[in-house]
């Protein structure tokens, strides 16, 4: 009985360690900049249908204060995100002291998996930054650009020339040399990446950040078509991967509170979502989580009143937009009317022209037209959601820390990385 005992205790954790062992080899991140769990309930009732990444078969709640704050920034929550560790706000990859800490992507590069990163906003920018970049300040974007051409990722897909370009930087670099230099491949344009074939690739597509999804332009790709390729390179190998790709827009929409700009960004990146889908049905080994760094706006989904969906559907351009091609108070009027499907009052008229932002207070406007309201233009400190699908998604649920998502991955991924340091916030 003994012998038999010791047999079945060694078989079982056979069993467990094989089954462990065969589990995850590839990861794509998906970071919705600003997404709520409003935000994605609000895209699913304008869209009709439950999003994509709404069926997710494992979910939970991440907590995203930072080091300094109850409510982070995208940089510290973006280290927190990339490294395990919280730090303050505007700073990324390096802790309040002045320590440089690993990112989970610069980890794994070291041990022979293929790396990469998207997004719809500047490549510098402080979320997609936080997977290979370590400054004191956010804004330090020239210095950011440095770091990655000299980084060891393999894919680098998104906006932000202007911080590689000779012309554009103050000291005069010519990054896009130093990137050839290093082994990327250089592209500027959705045709190029469409008929691109190469292994390691930095394509960059708008001097800026990317357009947003509904102004995109005809050179631009759109996230899901990033992602698909993405994969296409980092997979052909058979090398195993890790990809972040970030809807970079949402939070400029919070931030706006355009339910219809929030509406279309989150489509975009729920899109994208399903390519990473379609592609683990083929590649079984594939761990996709989608979270958010942060909350922006503080969506609520009433007034008091129930929100008039029709109304919102009717939308069918951004604020940031009709501000933009509105230069006076009649054509204002009249933009309003086309594209909103409503006569602006003079009192709600007079509240935009008079506004030291008009793009917020127009916001403002038809949000409450449409029964939604927020609490603030800023970030706000809600949970977010996690959202998980495939091998290893077990280990995201409940409420977690932001900081847990590399250690977990990690852990699934049998790689050593740093212990977490706990800071706790200060109000």
């Amino acid at each position: 009985m003994k012998k038999r005992s010791i047999l079945l205790v060694l078989l079982v954790f056979l069993v467990s360690l094989l089954s462990f062992a065969s589990g995850v080899n590839n990861v794509i991140f998906f970071i919705g900049d600003g997404m709520g769990a409003n935000h994605m309930l609000l895209a699913s009732y304008l869209e009709g249908y439950e999003l994509t990444m709404m069926k997710a078969p494992y979910t939970g709640y991440a907590l995203t204060y930072s080091a300094d704050s109850n409510v982070t920034d995208s940089a510290a929550a973006g280290t927190a995100l990339a490294t395990g560790y919280k730090t303050n706000n505007g700073m990324i990859g390096i802790l309040p002291n002045g320590e440089i800490v690993s990112t989970i992507s610069e980890v794994l590069a070291k041990e022979g998996y293929k790396t990469g990163i998207i997004a719809t906003s500047r490549i510098t920018h402080a979320t997609p930054a936080s997977y290979y970049g370590h400054v004191l300040d956010r804004d330090d974007e020239d210095k950011l650009a440095e770091q990655l051409v000299n980084s060891n990722l393999s894919v680098v897909l998104g906006g932000g020339s202007k911080n590689f370009n000779p012309t554009t930087r103050k000291d005069g670099k010519d990054l896009i040399a130093v990137a050839k230099e290093n082994g990327f491949d250089y592209i500027t344009s959705k045709q190029e990446l469409n008929s691109y074939s190469g292994d390691k690739v930095l394509g960059l597509f708008n001097s800026n950040h990317m357009n947003s999804v509904t102004e995109r332009s005809d050179n631009e790709p759109l996230l899901p078509e990033m992602t698909a390729k993405a994969l296409e390179i980092l997979s052909k190998e058979g090398t195993p991967f890790f990809l972040m790709v970030e809807g970079s827009q949402i939070d400029w929409e919070g931030h706006d509170n355009d339910v219809y700009g929030v509406w279309k960004e989150v489509v975009e990146l729920d899109q994208a979502v399903k390519v990473a889908l379609d592609f683990a049905k083929d590649h079984p080994d594939t761990l996709i989580i989608v979270t958010a760094d942060h909350e922006t706006g503080g969506l609520g989904l009433s007034t008091g009143s129930p929100m008039n969906l029709e109304m919102v559907r009717s939308y069918q351009k951004t604020t940031d937009w009709i501000i933009a091609n509105s230069s006076t108070s009649s054509k204002l009027k009249e933009n309003v009317k086309k594209f909103y499907g409503y006569e602006l009052a003079d009192n709600e008229l007079k509240y935009v022209e008079n506004s030291s932002n008009k793009i917020e207070s127009l916001s403002e406007v038809i949000s409450k037209k449409a029964n939604m309201g927020w609490t603030t233009h800023d970030h706000t400190g809600a949970l977010v959601p996690i959202l998980a699908f495939g091998s290893g998604s077990e280990e995201f649920t409940g409420i977690m820390d932001n900081t847990e998502f590399p250690k977990k991955i990690a852990y699934l991924l049998e790689v050593t990385f740093p212990d977490l340091i706990q800071i706790l916030p200060q109000n």
